[in-house]
């Protein structure tokens, strides 16, 4: 971002994050939500918009849209009620979205962001739910497409919107803002948070002011980003152009804009709408929503542990830097993965490790999905790490160990047991190892070298013997019968 951004203007940014709830059935019908199903089968006359279809309301989607509000310390109100919102567009089978407008299930929220070590609240406006709208798939490029195919398999599936105030005040704070909501959603289980298959989407709003000046500027709505990384790359991009724009004495039209990851650059796709432009009004085929006081408590009384509470209890507790803690509580699979296995050893820094460098980099995500799909249970691990611990095993030998383990789904103590892996600490067998090498030509020159008073030399023939063994061999002991025969000489 340019100089000029830094220090002349303010950037205010609003986040909409549409999270796919994790419901068996749709919204207003019995399909199901199954990601990946062939086009067009999991369809019926009420989310294909057939004429005297009538909707029926998912019971389970409410209660995770007060799920998900309570978390975020929102209000739920009392009375919400569905609304149709009107625009055309080729996916949407009814020309209508029924969503809410005026009457949302939840209002007034917050959720505390960390950057660099500083925390700060991002309000948040409102929480409401809504139907999905189905899929174009475009024969070619969007631009030059001979044609263009519908799926109406999403076309339904709940959608849980949750709209920030503009309280955002950078780029780098709209991805932790996004990082940390997503972190809460997978936790609170209603939504898998997974933005590469759409199952978390996000739009950003963006404007500029002048620094001191109390009036927000004209907002641009930027779409199609799906990671944290693209968030804060679109945004920085759209305040570094805005920028430049303002310099040169232009005007800033409300629009949206499409986010090009490959070329680095947002353009524009169309006007940005107003709300009167959808022309909402209440939706006829759904009375209003009465959330009492009970139904709020019980919701309540079920929330489970929260991220960032559970990151601050793995400092405190298990005393793990936050770096790791901030990573193991992405999802809760992740951390309860974590928990179980230092139950079985408790060495928290050694598990934290482990779990973030060899098993995150084997699994295809941190998702429940992919954790319980792992051949590697939180047991085997905890096997595994003991072996270390207790020094039948080297570090080096576990990593070789762990990549059997999870193509094969074994424990470690089978694997040592059957290729016979296990660190060698016989001295007698050893002093027989160290007593070859050393009576070797090839180590003449090491043997000279560390008579010279090269104390290196010594090292390259501790790696003779690890090597003549395989690296099974106990390189403590190695190196003190090294030295000791290296004295005596």
């Amino acid at each position: 971002m340019t100089t000029a951004t830094r220090t002349d203007y303010e950037v205010v940014i609003g986040l909409e994050v549409h999270a796919q709830l994790r419901t068996l059935t749709k919204m207003f019908c019995g399909c199901p939500t199954a990601f990946g199903a062939p086009p067009n089968t999991q369809t019926c006359p009420v989310c294909q918009g057939m004429p005297g279809s009538l909707p029926v309301l998912n019971r389970r989607a409410i209660e995770f849209g007060i799920r998900t509000a309570l978390a975020f310390h929102c209000r739920v109100n009392a009375a919400c009620r569905f609304a149709r919102k009107h625009y055309y567009y080729p996916d949407m089978p009814k020309n209508y979205q029924i969503s809410q407008y005026e009457e949302p299930l939840a209002e007034d929220g917050w959720l505390e962001v960390e950057l660099e070590g500083e925390s700060r609240r991002i309000g948040i406006q409102r929480l409401h739910l809504e139907e999905d709208v189905g899929k174009l798939i475009h024969e070619g490029a969007l631009e030059t497409a001979s044609s263009s195919l519908v799926d109406f398999n999403r076309s339904g599936v709940p959608l849980m919107e949750t709209v920030s105030k503009p309280e955002i005040r950078s780029p780098a704070e709209a991805a932790a803002y996004l990082r940390d909501f997503r972190a809460v959603v997978v936790s609170l289980g209603v939504c898998d948070g997974n933005m590469e298959e759409g199952s978390l989407r996000c739009d950003a709003n963006i404007s500029l002011r002048r620094r001191g000046q109390r009036e927000l500027g004209t907002k641009v709505e930027i779409k199609n980003m799906n990671s944290f990384r693209n968030v804060e790359r679109a945004l920085a991009f759209e305040a570094q152009r805005q920028a430049k724009a303002l310099d040169a004495g232009e005007r800033i039209v409300q629009e949206t804009r499409l986010w090009d990851a490959d070329r680095g650059y947002t353009r524009s796709m169309r006007s940005k709408e107003y709300a009167h432009d959808y022309r909402y009004f209440p939706e006829p085929d759904l009375v209003p929503l009465r959330i009492s006081a009970e139904q709020v408590a019980s919701v309540r009384a079920e929330l489970p542990e929260l991220p960032r509470a559970r990151r601050q209890r793995f400092v405190t507790e298990y005393g793990l830097p936050p770096y790791d803690a901030e990573v193991l509580t992405q999802s809760r699979a992740l951390a309860d993965y974590f928990e179980e296995t230092v139950r079985g050893v408790p060495n928290a820094k050694l598990v934290s490790n482990w779990v973030m460098s060899e098993l995150l980099r084997v699994l295809p995500g941190d998702d429940e999905r992919a954790i319980a799909a792992s051949p590697v249970p939180p047991p085997h691990l905890a096997g595994l790490l003991r072996l270390i611990e207790d020094g039948t095993i080297s570090g080096k030998m576990a990593k070789d160990i762990f990549e059997q383990m999870f193509r094969a789904g074994e424990s470690a103590d089978k694997i040592v047991e059957r290729e016979g892996l296990a660190v060698i600490k016989d001295t007698a067998s050893l002093n027989a190892a160290v007593e070859q090498v050393l009576a070797d030509p090839a180590s003449a020159r090491a043997i000279a070298d560390w008579k010279k008073g090269k104390a290196v030399a010594a090292k390259a023939l501790v790696g003779q013997v690890m090597k003549a063994t395989r690296g099974k061999a106990d390189p403590v002991i190695v190196n003190q019968l090294v030295q000791e025969k290296l004295s005596r000489m």
